[in-house]
């Protein structure tokens, strides 16, 4: 295919990340899933602002259907206002925020076992990659208050329906590929992943 896009470069860590998690460099679910999720985990995206079909929607999930949203930026987007949790780390320290929720969920025995055993591989590896990553030692990193991470991580390891939404700002980075790897980790370690209206959708 000779037909160049924005996402070559734009979203090459996406590409490169989901790719290696999942086999496709692609949202996992439509625009459509986004009305049933009952929670929403958005980073890197001023999404009503960039999206605003998606934002819209995501805003009247919250308000009218009761989801749950969390939003992990620190700038003071728009969507922070419907937010029951705003996060905001410190530039450049995603990998470490979202290595710390991974800390809390399988210490706390949160993991989706069965999804882990059936569908994932190299869950040891995971571990010892995210076992130092404690709520205090990522507010050292990030300057997210402790209680803010664990709250934050029971929330999305305990809904049924999540979907992580990010866009320029977890790709754009150095460290782009590790922020999307980590996003997809999180995603699959919690089996939030491969039905509808839950995954991982990256916007452009």
């Amino acid at each position: 295919n000779n037909v160049d896009h924005c996402a070559r470069l734009c979203h090459a860590s996406t590409v490169v990340g989901l790719k290696a998690a999942f086999g496709s460099g692609a949202m996992t679910n439509s625009i459509h899933d986004f009305e049933n999720a009952d929670l929403f985990l958005v980073t890197g995206s001023d999404t009503s602002e960039q999206h605003p079909l998606i934002g819209s929607r995501i805003i009247n999930a919250v308000n009218d259907k009761g989801a749950t949203l969390i939003v992990v930026d620190p700038r003071k987007i728009e969507l922070a206002k419907y937010a029951r949790i705003h996060i905001r780390q410190n530039y450049g320290t995603d990998v470490a925020w979202i290595n710390g929720m991974m800390n809390v969920i399988i210490r706390e025995g949160l993991e989706d076992k069965e999804y882990i055993e059936q569908r994932t591989e190299k869950f040891d590896e995971l571990w010892k990659t995210v076992k130092d990553y404690t709520p205090d030692y990522v507010e050292k990193i990030t300057s997210i208050p402790s209680d803010k991470l664990i709250e934050a991580a029971r929330l999305y390891a305990g809904s049924e329906k999540a979907m992580i939404v990010y866009s320029m700002g977890i790709t754009q980075h150095t460290t782009g590929v590790d922020n999307v790897k980590s996003l997809a980790n999180l995603a699959m370690l919690t089996g939030h992943v491969g039905f509808p209206s839950t995954g991982v959708n990256p916007l452009r």
